[in-house]
């Protein structure tokens, strides 16, 4: 009996974590979530927005009035890109063009009553940095033929110069 239950007492538990994984990865594809393209923007540029949680062939309303906005529609296979085409229901908006930087809020009401919420977050419009960092350390940049065959004659001098050294000491000490 005792021997029944240590060999139960290790897939017990084992099961259970599990069923718990399985139940957060069907959260995890929760249909109240409203995917944003794309999800960092700046003033100015159009969004999609698209969501399942419609239903296959759902309308609803969206609401960027967070920043500032006007509301949207939501129909099926509207909207651009992937993430569009692969939601039942999709729709766009443009950002304002006063819209400050920050992490913003976006609804959508479906008519079947259903909800779904995303950010979207605004970046200040700007200079963004491009091309390599010349701090003269690391990395960066690609490889310079001219350090490495340096590098590598500093290195081979080194070892025949060890080499010579080992041999002729141990060739004094034994004279």
């Amino acid at each position: 009996m005792r021997t029944t239950a240590r060999l139960l007492a290790g897939p017990a538990p084992a099961a259970a974590c599990v069923g718990a994984a399985a139940g957060s990865s069907a959260r995890a594809a929760d249909p109240g979530t409203l995917a944003l393209t794309p999800s960092s923007t700046t003033a100015g540029a159009s969004v999609t927005a698209s969501t399942t949680a419609c239903g296959r062939r759902g309308h609803g309303t969206g609401d960027a009035g967070s920043l500032g906005a006007e509301r949207f529609d939501l129909a099926p296979g509207a909207g651009e890109g992937a993430a569009a085409a692969a939601a039942a229901a999709a729709g766009g908006f443009t950002v304002p063009e006063d819209t400050e930087p920050g992490t913003y809020t976006v609804s959508v009401l479906c008519d079947n009553g259903s909800k779904a919420y995303g950010d979207l977050v605004v970046r200040a419009h700007g200079h963004e940095p491009s091309g390599h960092v010349k701090t003269g350390v690391g990395g960066s940049v690609g490889p310079d033929i001219t350090q490495i065959t340096a590098g590598a004659a500093v290195l081979a001098a080194a070892a025949v110069g060890g080499t010579w050294l080992l041999r002729r000491r141990a060739s004094g000490a034994q004279g």
